[in-house]
């Protein structure tokens, strides 16, 4: 995979492919600086607790997008600055958050693409507890590894493998 995939309009992608692409039910709301991002999807699946998805974006990101299922918990945040920092650093594209953020002032200084459903600033637990690099389901559609995800401020889209 490259480390840069060059981000397309969902739009754009939606009138190219019609109902061979996924895309996402839910409106996000845009925390980073990257409002338009894109690259192969990573995963991870977990509740009020944002050990996983640490380690996992201490990791070399090499333009990948790291989808979070946090089971649309709004009452702790999954990523502040600290996090999402690492992510910058580390070469992620983007992060999509079916759950909360905090530290949103600093978020939106990241060149990071982030999408979440709100803020809070109460922090979640660093047990570690959840899965990684499994397919998770929000939005009316599946988030598998190694899908190809576009999003900008109309959306999250996923292309279909065979494209």
């Amino acid at each position: 995979m490259p480390d840069a995939l060059t981000p397309l309009p969902t739009a754009d992608l939606v009138d190219e492919h019609g109902t061979a692409l996924r895309v996402c039910d839910l409106q996000f709301r845009q925390y980073g600086a990257r409002r338009s991002f894109a690259g192969p999807v990573r995963t991870v699946a977990c509740h009020e607790d944002n050990g996983l998805l640490r380690d996992v974006l201490r990791t070399s990101g090499n333009g990948h997008v790291l989808v979070v299922d946090g089971a649309a918990s709004l009452r702790t945040a999954l990523v502040g600055d600290l996090i999402a920092t690492s992510a910058q650093d580390n070469g992620w594209a983007g992060l999509i958050l079916h759950g909360a953020v905090r530290d949103s002032a600093t978020l939106a200084s990241l060149h990071l693409g982030i999408k979440a459903l709100g803020t809070i600033p109460r922090k979640s637990s660093k047990d570690a507890i959840g899965s990684v690099d499994v397919p998770v389901h929000f939005g009316n559609i599946t988030f598998h590894p190694g899908d190809l995800l576009h999003a900008d401020d109309d959306g999250i889209v996923l292309l279909p493998r065979n494209i």
